[in-house]
C-alpha cells in the first residue's frame, strides 16, 4: 500500500506505535511533535524511512508551516493529548480543565482544520479521544468533557467534509507515558487492577491502538465512526 500519512503527536506512545505500523505497511510517514529531543529519539527508533519536524499544535503559524513543507498528503492521525482535567467536580480546578481542552481538544481541532487545504479528498482524518467520554467514573468529568467534545464533532465532520473520511479511536487504559505522573509501583498496581476488570485480562499496549487506527484510516468504507478499543472495560464499568 502507498500513501503519505502525517502523525501529529507521533513521538511517543500511541503516536509512535502508529507511525511504526504505517511504516511497516509501506506508507510514507511524517511525524510531528513539539519536543525536539523526543522527536530525535522517535526518528532514531523508526529509522531513516520516516521523516519528522518539530511542530507545536497550539500554534497556527507552526502548523501552517508544517503543512506547507509537506504538501499534499493522504491521512492525518491526531495523537495529541494532555494530562490535565481530572479530579472530583466539587474541587475541580477549572483552569486545569481549560488547559486540558487547549492541549487536546483545541490542538486536535486546530490541526484538523488547518490540514484541509492539503489533505486528499479521498483521504482520512483520525482523532484519538479516550473511553472516559463514554464512562461515568467519579473524578473524570473534566476528561469526559474534553474527549466527549471531540467525539461529538466526528459524525458532523464526516458529513460536512465528505468524501474525506473522519473517524475517531477511543482507547481505554493503555500502557503509555500518559501514566508517568504516577510512581512506578502505584502505576503497576493500577494496571493490575484494570487488568482484572478487562475482559481480555490485561491493559492495552500502544500497538493495540495503532492497529485499530490503521484499520480505520485505510478502510475507505468507514466514516463518522468512533471505535472503542478498551479490552471490554466499559462493559464492566471500569475505565480511566
Amino acid at each position: 500500500m502507498e500513501g503519505k500519512t502525517i502523525i501529529i503527536g507521533g513521538t511517543s506512545g500511541i503516536g509512535l506505535a502508529t507511525a511504526q505500523k504505517f511504516c511497516n505497511e509501506g506508507f510514507e510517514v511524517i511525524i510531528g511533535g513539539r519536543d525536539p529531543n523526543k522527536l530525535t529519539e522517535a526518528l532514531n527508533i523508526l529509522g531513516n524511512s520516516v521523516q519528522g519536524s518539530v511542530v507545536d499544535a497550539s500554534s497556527d503559524e507552526q502548523l501552517q508551516a508544517f503543512y506547507h513543507k509537506i504538501g499534499r498528503f493522504d491521512n492525518l492521525i491526531l495523537s495529541l493529548s494532555g494530562r490535565k482535567g481530572s479530579g472530583n467536580f466539587s474541587s475541580l480546578d477549572l483552569n486545569e480543565v481549560r488547559q486540558g481542552f487547549e492541549a487536546k481538544f483545541w490542538s486536535q481541532v486546530r490541526a484538523a482544520q488547518l490540514a484541509l487545504p492539503f489533505i486528499s479528498p479521498e483521504g482520512s482524518i483520525t482523532f484519538i479521544t479516550a473511553a472516559s467520554a463514554q464512562a461515568a467514573n467519579p473524578g473524570t468529568s473534566g476528561l469526559a468533557a474534553i474527549n466527549g467534545a471531540i467525539e461529538c464533532m466526528i459524525p458532523v465532520l464526516a458529513v460536512e467534509l465528505a468524501p474525506l473520511r473522519v473517524n475517531g479511536i477511543s482507547p481505554g487504559v493503555i500502557n503509555t507515558p500518559w501514566w508517568d505522573w504516577m510512581p512506578l509501583e502505584q502505576r503497576q498496581a493500577a494496571f493490575e487492577m484494570f487488568a482484572q476488570f478487562s475482559l481480555v485480562g490485561r491493559v492495552g499496549q500502544p500497538e493495540d491502538i495503532a492497529n485499530a487506527i490503521f484499520a480505520l484510516a485505510t478502510n475507505r468504507f468507514i466514516t463518522g465512526q468512533i471505535q472503542i478499543v478498551d479490552g471490554g472495560l466499559l462493559l464492566k464499568g471500569a475505565v480511566s
